[in-house]
């Protein structure tokens, strides 16, 4: 698990690098927003590679996932579609599974590992809030109504398939407004 979760923060880094070398014509502000994002989460593999060489195991040990970056590639042709799939579905999918995950390493006395995903809870609140701003900062410039410009990219890169349950409280911090997290629930409640 631990494993997992680092190779989710290494790619972390290279997608907040990659939005700042592939978006040139966004503001200086988007540009600065993800190059802090790529220090926070360098910061959060580098705590959970620690904790992996405290149980005897190093990051590459174990396979890996691609998704994040497959939704990377997926959405590099377009911001805007990359600020509303990979902080706000991907990333934010990592806000509703990690209290799930502390209590388990929490149940077996794993102390450490806990405080190392409290810290990265905490700042991927951050991380998912720079993707929510810049998402709307891009369908204010091109005229679209953010909520519906969400649900129709799920609809088209997702199937509209959501999973549950979602950390309501973590997703309005990162700027999910209430009506997002009704109909979030709903297409749950669909698959």
């Amino acid at each position: 698990m631990i494993h997992a979760i680092a190779h989710i923060e290494f790619n972390a880094i290279n997608l907040a690098i990659d939005a700042v070398y592939r978006y040139p014509e966004m503001p200086e502000g988007f540009h600065a927003d993800w190059i802090d994002v790529a220090a926070d989460e360098a910061r959060h593999f580098e705590l959970l590679r620690g904790r992996l060489a405290e149980a005897g195991a190093a990051y590459g040990d174990f396979p890996a996932h691609d998704g994040l970056w497959d939704m990377a590639l997926r959405t590099r042709h377009d911001p805007l579609a990359r600020m509303a799939l990979v902080p706000r579905v991907m990333e934010a999918r990592g806000l509703d599974v990690t209290p799930g995950i502390m209590r388990k390493f929490s149940g077996i006395g794993d102390d450490a590992t806990v405080k190392v995903l409290e810290l990265i809870l905490r700042e991927e609140i951050g991380h998912v809030e720079a993707g929510t701003r810049w998402f709307h900062h891009l369908c204010a410039r091109r005229h679209l109504e953010p909520e519906a410009t969400y649900f129709s990219l799920l609809r088209e890169y997702l199937h509209g398939e959501i999973r549950c349950p979602l950390h309501h409280a973590a997703r309005r911090d990162a700027g999910f407004s209430e009506n997002e997290l009704k109909r979030l629930e709903e297409l749950c409640a669909k698959h």
